[in-house]
């Protein structure tokens, strides 16, 4: 597309300075935030708990994309749910706690076991706690006190989905295959995609395209999604590109990234159809060999050159196959030498 990019970031451990000058510091900083917006023309984001005061202060001098008022939703599980509501999007009982007394109403409303999250900055399962009991939920409001909450019934769901889309500021929407995604420990750990189900990814489908246009949205959005008795039930929104679409790199005609580039400069968005089927595994915590996958036909493997912590995403895998029957075979296959390498 023949773009430059400038990054801002609190350090350098990270995969965008590898590739690209950077500025790093906290994202509130007012010197790098004049900075960033004086190089630059149009500014995003990757990251949904970012400032959106810092976001408006660069928006006095350059075109921020996607909307702030986007953005606002996604940091207010609460707010996330209202719009749900508004735009007709099934999603599960909930209910916003700030005492202990809303906290028994939302007990008696919505019944036991549910989670109690944190409505704000709760991301890779962090941030909340199942609560099977009136024990459980006391202490959990101890421990998560001091932040607003938000107390949801508990679903147990089939499996969990996520679909991916894109709309520019011309009205063009795209939207990429259903994704099926397993977590593991609240962390992402496998997607696969196209997820063969019509049914589910038209209504998920559409459900998005509310979305996008609710706002007139520009870039990349993700829906994820709890799959029960064939009934999608939203979970959460993120207003930028996912890592369940990082399959898209070698796997869709189009990635998300270059869709969400092309979406927040106005440029007309890619085909999103898939070229196989695709298969994403998360290297978490620490990086496996190399040497032991790269030699397998149809598979793309993603350093991100980060230091290794745990339940840090340091890369990711994706793997090709002409059937879904062979790519969920051999993702599973190729899941348990992960964790097989890994371990040592």
């Amino acid at each position: 597309l023949g773009l430059d990019f400038l990054f801002l970031d609190r350090s350098t451990d990270t995969p965008a300075a590898q590739v690209a000058p950077t500025l790093v510091g906290e994202f509130t900083d007012r010197k790098l935030l004049r900075e960033l917006a004086r190089r630059s023309e149009v500014i995003t984001f990757d990251w949904e708990n970012v400032s959106i005061e810092s976001l408006r202060a660069l928006g006095r001098s350059a075109s921020i994309a996607p909307p702030l008022a986007a953005l606002a939703m996604s940091q207010d599980r609460v707010a996330e749910k209202k719009l749900f509501g508004k735009l007709d999007i099934p999603t599960t009982h909930y209910a916003a706690v700030d005492s202990q007394a809303s906290l028994v109403r939302a007990l008696r409303d919505i019944g036991l076991p549910g989670v109690l999250k944190t409505r704000r900055l709760g991301y890779d399962g962090k941030g909340q706690a199942v609560v099977r009991s009136i024990e459980d939920a006391w202490l959990a409001f101890e421990r998560l006190r001091g932040s607003p909450l938000i107390y949801e019934e508990f679903v147990p769901f089939d499996y969990e989905v996520s679909i991916i889309g894109a709309r520019n500021r011309h009205g063009e929407i795209v939207v990429y295959p259903l994704n099926r995604n397993l977590h593991r420990d609240g962390i992402l750990r496998l997607t696969r995609a196209p997820w063969g189900a019509p049914t589910l990814q038209r209504r998920a489908a559409t459900h998005l395209r509310r979305i996008l246009e609710h706002f007139r949205y520009e870039g990349v959005l993700n829906i994820e999604f709890f799959v029960r008795g064939g009934r999608l039930l939203a979970n959460e929104t993120a207003p930028r590109v996912h890592n369940s679409g990082h399959w898209t790199i070698e796997g869709a005609a189009t990635s998300q990234f270059e869709n969400h580039l092309r979406a927040i400069l106005g440029l007309p968005l890619g085909a999103t159809t898939a070229r196989g089927h695709a298969a994403m595994i998360n290297l978490i915590g620490r990086m496996p060999s190399r040497n032991a996958f790269i030699g397998d036909d149809e598979l793309h493997w993603h350093d991100y050159g980060k230091t290794e912590r745990e339940g840090r995403k340091l890369g990711h895998i994706t793997l090709l196959e002409r059937t879904a029957s062979r790519r969920d075979a051999r993702a599973n296959r190729l899941l348990r030498r992960i964790d097989s390498a890994s371990a040592r």
